[in-house]
């Protein structure tokens, strides 16, 4: 009896069903990617920033400076949010136990930084296409200026014009 509970058990029961498990992995690394980012790059920020950035720079002890050098970088930075969310959520990945906490640590940053770089990606094709669109306009109304200075330049089309003679 013994051997047939054994041989249908798994030696780690999972805290939830795997599909829960994948959504939450999804939706946490969320609020751990948006924290990471403000902080990091945020104005309202900025200030905190610079001074840690200069204690990262001019601090004698090595881990002084490795302390504050996190709080500039948003890759780094996002390893301490991670933490803090799994001990206020108790989230653990595929194993119940402290062995789940450290495979779901790996996969909220892994996580969270996609969503960082989808993000940044994401604002350089927005700021690229802001950039060839104000581009298109100036050509546009260069080209739009000068067919008025051919027609003769009062920015009144032919047909009007001749309509106000007759």
């Amino acid at each position: 009896m013994l051997a047939e509970v054994t041989s249908t058990t798994r030696p780690y029961p999972t805290p939830m069903p795997l599909g829960e498990q994948v959504f939450w992995l999804l939706i946490l690394a969320i609020p751990i990617a948006t924290i990471a980012r403000t902080v990091v790059y945020e104005e309202i920020f900025r200030e905190p920033r610079e001074w840690c950035e200069s204690q990262s720079k001019t601090c004698r002890n090595l881990f002084v400076r490795k302390f504050f050098y996190l709080f500039t970088c948003e890759y780094c930075f996002s390893h301490y949010v991670t933490i803090f969310f799994l001990i206020i959520t108790r989230f653990k990945l595929l194993i119940d136990g402290w062995q789940g906490y450290v495979i779901s640590f790996f996969a909220l940053v892994l996580v969270a930084n996609m969503y960082l770089n989808l993000y940044a990606r994401l604002r350089v094709d927005i700021t690229q296409a802001k950039v060839e669109t104000k581009k298109i306009e100036k050509e546009t109304e260069t080209i739009a200026n000068g067919n008025n200075a051919a027609a003769g330049g009062d920015g009144v089309g032919a047909g009007e014009r001749d309509r106000a003679k007759v």
